[in-house]
C-alpha cells in the first residue's frame, strides 16, 4: 500500500568533476540577512564589499546598505541610520514594522510591513509623502528596497506593483501592476536595463518602456550580468533572456533546486541544494561542469563573487 510513497526526487549529476576547492570556514555565522547585507553573530555587518565595523543593537534587524548608511530597525518601527564613514547615527521613531528602506542624499524611503510607502526628510525628519498600498497576506522573504533615480523614488510593493513617486512634487506619478496573485506576490527583483524597467515577482517578469511585456516563470533566482538576464526556475531550468524578455537560450537540470547564482565573465556559477556547484557556459548552456561542495541550507548572502552560507564561504575565484 506504500508503493507510491517514494521519497522526493533530487538532482543527481551523472558526472561530478571534482571537489570545489575554493571554500572554507569563517569565524562568525550569519544570523540575519537584509536586501543587500547580512548580520553576523557578533552583531557586525557583512556587505557585498566586506565587513563593516558597525555594531547593530541586539533588539534590531538589518534592513539595507544604502548611500553610505547601514539601515536597521526594531520590530516596533524604530529605524536607525548608522554612517559607514563616522560614528553618526540618526533614529526615526516610525511606530510600525518596517519591511525595507533605502536612502539617497537627504531622503529616506520606507516600505512598511503593511505595504504603506513613506518618504522622509533625513535632516528635519518631516514626512514628505505617505501612500497606503493594498494589504498582502503573505510575502516572499526577498523584498526589494526603494530605488532612487533622477528625482524619483520607485517602490516595489508587497502586492506585486511598482509605484513611481516624484520627490519634488510629493505625488505618485504611476502605478504598474507586475502580477495580481493574492499571496506571495511581492516584487523580488527590480532594475533599470537598457532604459527599461525590469521587475519580477516569483511568477512573473515585466519589461516596460514604450510597451509592457510579461512572461511567466516560477522563479527561484534572478540576476543581471550587464548583458543578459538570467533566471533559475523551480523546474530546474536555467534561462537567459534579453531586456525585451526574449529567450536567448536555456537548459534544464532535472530536479535541481538552485539556492543562488553568480555571473562572472562567460560563466554562471549555480549553487545547488544537494551540495553541488554547477559551472555553466552562459552562451552555450550545453557546456557545464559539476563539482561537490560541502553546504547546509541556512542563511545565505551573496557578496562580491562569493557565496556566504552560515559560517562558510564558497568563492568562485
Amino acid at each position: 500500500m506504500f508503493s507510491g510513497c517514494s521519497s522526493k526526487k533530487v538532482f543527481e549529476p551523472k558526472i561530478v568533476k571534482d571537489e570545489w576547492s575554493r571554500y572554507g570556514d569563517r569565524n562568525l555565522s550569519i544570523i540575519d540577512v537584509g536586501s543587500n547585507l547580512a548580520l553576523l553573530e557578533d552583531r557586525t555587518v557583512l556587505t557585498k564589499d566586506g565587513i563593516v565595523n558597525i555594531k547593530i543593537d541586539d533588539t534590531q534587524r538589518v534592513i539595507s546598505d544604502s548611500d553610505g548608511w547601514i539601515i536597521s530597525s526594531q520590530i516596533d518601527g524604530n529605524l536607525t541610520l548608522s554612517s559607514k564613514e563616522s560614528s553618526k547615527e540618526i533614529v526615526f521613531e516610525l511606530k510600525k514594522t518596517i519591511a525595507t528602506a533605502s536612502v539617497k542624499d537627504n531622503n529616506l524611503a520606507v516600505l512598511f510591513a503593511d505595504n504603506e510607502m513613506a518618504l522622509y526628510n533625513i535632516q528635519t525628519k518631516e514626512t514628505i509623502l505617505k501612500e497606503q498600498g493594498s494589504k498582502s497576506l503573505a510575502v516572499d522573504a526577498r523584498i526589494v528596497a526603494p530605488y532612487f533615480m533622477n528625482g524619483l523614488v520607485v517602490y516595489s510593493t508587497l502586492d506585486g506593483k511598482v509605484i513611481i513617486v516624484n520627490i519634488q512634487l510629493k505625488k505618485r506619478l504611476r502605478t504598474i501592476i507586475v502580477s495580481s496573485k493574492n499571496t506571495f506576490n511581492n516584487i523580488i527583483y527590480f532594475n533599470i536595463i537598457d532604459n527599461k524597467i525590469i521587475a519580477a515577482t516569483n511568477t512573473t517578469i515585466l519589461s516596460i518602456s514604450s510597451k509592457e511585456t510579461r512572461v511567466k516563470y516560477e522563479i527561484r533566482n534572478i540576476i543581471y550580468d550587464n548583458e543578459n538576464i538570467f533566471i533559475t526556475t523551480k523546474q530546474g531550468e536555467v534561462i537567459s533572456l534579453n531586456s525585451n524578455l526574449d529567450l536567448n537560450t536555456k537548459t534544464k537540470f532535472p530536479f535541481a533546486h538552485f539556492l543562488a547564482m553568480i555571473a562572472d565573465e562567460d560563466k554562471l556559477y549555480l549553487l545547488e541544494k544537494e551540495g553541488y556547484m554547477i559551472v555553466l557556459d552562459k552562451k552555450d548552456m550545453t557546456q557545464y561542469s559539476v563539482y561537490n561542495v560541502n553546504i547546509e541550507e541556512d542563511y545565505l548572502f551573496i557578496g562580491d563573487k562569493v557565496f556566504y552560507i552560515d559560517d562558510e564561504y564558497i568563492s568562485i575565484k
